[in-house]
């Protein structure tokens, strides 16, 4: 197979190539934000105030959310969507503690007398900042929050717009927000960046957004830490010629319903698979409810792709580095191995990327933008600090010392030259 001039990547021809480009048309907020932040650093909660009542058209006097409005929320929370947000809850602690178990400290002898390690401690304030959206996406609270409940963070800041359905203020107590405030957008990262009257300045932001609260955590970042920089999301799905056409439009479609600016895409060895799945999405969208969505999603993003075998699918999709990948193959299990980069994976036609979304345990809140070819997801381990120690006895220094000592004189640094020789020359004035 010759790749043609239009192709994606070598021995890949696209079957559907996406009209526009999810990354360039990240429109320019930079001098907007920063404007934001400059004002609420510099006036605190009269700015937050003036730019919740401009964006948000929400006119507060008090940002934190009371343990009355807690308790009201929970009461008007529908019980079942009480229980299967505890369900929820329940599964990504249980992963999360896992993981977390395997984040050891360490003291480790590396020469007779070198004692060295590193103890793992959790970030002492987090703030977590938690969408709107169109609906109430109870899952968004319990992957940043619960997880850094479960790493120890002394105390866990939530932010989400003060539109936000009122059911959002019960998904943060429940996963164990200790302070909620009805701020959103730019303004939110910059309060809880820089601290106002009412808001305290956290360590660390976590949590996706739009595109401004995006280019707020990335202009913030440095004086605070952030998890990553979130794009639209996207789900790709890699597959052979046992693919089910049906089962995979149906997935793409269910992350295309999400925002119009969604990348979705199928990858695969086969062109009958291809063809299929592009006529059962035109299919599916006649009858979902969401089509407005996915339709422009799929129209503007949305790609299949063939290739001429499966090394170059792997290749295509290590380049795409999708932040959701799906395994629909004969071997899935075997096949998966084969992969390196992607946000989450999702192993097999029975495991759908919507189960991890809302409540199967994986964090869903995952790197875009091909940031997954050097990063992973939220995970436990994005709430601890690994910070390392050492100690000597006189037996280290007579080994450390010297070399330490000319590399310091060979490099011209005279005063740590000194610091090298002063321990050694004193254990010898001693020992004589």
């Amino acid at each position: 197979m010759t790749a043609p001039a239009s192709s994606p990547f070598p021995g890949v021809i696209y079957v559907k190539a996406p009209e526009r480009s999810s990354v360039s048309d990240n429109a320019p907020v930079e001098t907007l934000v920063s404007e934001i932040i400059a004002n609420v650093r510099a006036y605190g909660d009269a700015a937050v105030r003036d730019y919740s009542l401009k964006f948000d058209k929400a006119e507060l006097k008090v940002f934190e959310v009371t343990d009355e409005e807690r308790a009201e929320a929970l009461a008007e929370l529908d019980p079942q969507t009480r229980k299967d947000t505890e369900f929820a809850i329940d599964n990504v602690r249980k992963f999360a503690e896992a993981q977390l178990a395997t984040i050891l400290p360490l003291e480790v002898e590396t020469l007779p007398g070198v004692h060295m390690g590193h103890r793992v401690i959790p970030i002492e304030r987090v703030g977590c900042y938690v969408p709107g959206g169109r609906y109430p996406l109870l899952s968004a609270p319990i992957m940043t929050i619960v997880p850094a409940k479960v790493a120890g963070v002394d105390e866990i800041v939530a932010c989400l717009p003060p539109n936000a359905h009122k059911a959002m203020i019960a998904g943060c107590h429940l996963s164990g927000a200790d302070r909620i405030f009805k701020i959103g957008g730019a303004q939110a990262i910059a309060a809880m960046a820089y601290g106002t009257e009412s808001v305290p300045a956290v360590n660390k932001i976590v949590g996706p957004g739009n595109a401004f609260v995006n280019e707020a955590k990335r202009q913030v970042f440095g004086p605070v830490g952030i998890d990553q920089l979130a794009g639209p999301s996207e789900i790709f799905v890699v597959a052979d010629a046992t693919g089910d056409a049906e089962m995979i439009a149906t997935d793409l479609l269910a992350q295309a319903e999400h925002d119009i600016r969604t990348r979705v895409g199928l990858i695969t060895t086969d062109k009958a698979l291809a063809e299929a799945v592009q006529k059962e999405v035109e299919a599916q969208l006649e009858t979902l409810s969401t089509a407005n969505t996915a339709r422009e999603a799929w129209i503007n993003y949305g790609e299949i792709t063939v290739c001429e075998n499966e090394d170059a699918m792997i290749a295509y999709s290590d380049l795409i580095a999708a932040e959701h990948l799906q395994v629909h193959t004969a071997d899935a299990r075997a096949f998966a191995k084969k992969l390196r980069n992607y946000g989450s994976l999702f192993i097999g036609e029975l495991a759908s990327v919507v189960y991890s979304d809302k409540c199967s345990g994986t964090n869903h809140t995952l790197p875009t933008m091909g940031a997954g070819r050097y990063t992973g997801g939220l995970w436990v381990g994005a709430y601890v600090k690994i910070a390392t120690h050492q100690w000597l006895d006189e037996r280290g220094v007579s080994q450390v010392a010297p070399p330490a000592a000319r590399q310091s004189a060979s490099e011209g640094l005279e005063g740590h030259r000194r610091a090298a020789q002063l321990r050694l020359d004193r254990m010898q004035a001693k020992a004589n």
